[in-house]
């Protein structure tokens, strides 16, 4: 049976709040999903955020969902996507402990995306990445141009900080292997597309990207 944990983990700036969703069988990965920017609402209990978790634990990962540095019972203050990485960072050496010799995937929605992101490009613990309503207008991704590990783009067609066709246009110049997935009619949040956005992440978790070579 699948269940959940909530505990606090040690930071680079003192205790980090998260929560633990394990799947009902042994978890075949280990993966840490972030939230969106915490000066505008983001947090680990948000709905997408939840349900991209949800949709990783129904194909076997044991999942950790956490608050950066500030938010909730986290402590620290807000750092600009620097000390986020470190959080991040932290959240995977958690993982490591917990789920010690699993493939680890990193992923996130919107700020929290661009934090895994530039993350998990560097850190040879992660095996696959997830994006979610990538902010391309707020900041380039360009440093994905020399990543070639398995990615998941889902991206809204109407996202105002990102459109679909701009995610096209970026997705096309990265070395594969990358899926892209662009829900129609979706804004930034997924208002009301919740469901085709968790579907995309299930399927993609589906294939193991994670056991890529």
């Amino acid at each position: 049976m699948a269940f959940s944990e909530t505990f606090d983990f040690a930071g680079p700036v003192g205790r980090l709040e998260a929560v633990l969703m394990l799947p009902p069988h042994p978890p075949v990965a280990a993966a840490v999903v972030c939230h969106a920017h915490p000066l505008h609402g983001g947090m680990m209990h948000y709905k997408l955020i939840f349900r991209a978790a949800r949709a990783l634990q129904a194909q076997g990962a044991a999942v950790l969902r956490f608050n950066f540095r500030g938010v909730g019972r986290s402590e620290g203050q807000h750092d600009h996507g620097r000390g986020e990485q470190d959080d991040a960072r932290a959240a995977l050496d958690e993982m490591e402990r917990r789920c010690p010799g699993l493939p680890q995937v990193l992923g996130g929605f919107s700020f929290g995306s661009l934090v895994a992101l530039r993350l998990g490009a560097a850190d040879p613990r992660v095996r696959a990445l997830v994006a979610l309503g990538l902010p391309l207008r707020l900041e380039p991704a360009d440093f994905l141009a020399n990543v070639a590990k398995p990615r998941l783009f889902v991206q809204g067609e109407r996202d105002e900080f990102g459109s679909g066709q701009a995610v096209r246009e970026l997705v096309a110049r990265l070395p594969p292997p990358r899926s892209l997935v662009v829900v129609p009619e979706a804004d930034h949040f997924f208002t009301g597309l919740l469901e085709p956005m968790q579907q995309a992440v299930e399927a993609w978790a589906a294939l193991r990207p994670w056991e890529t070579p």
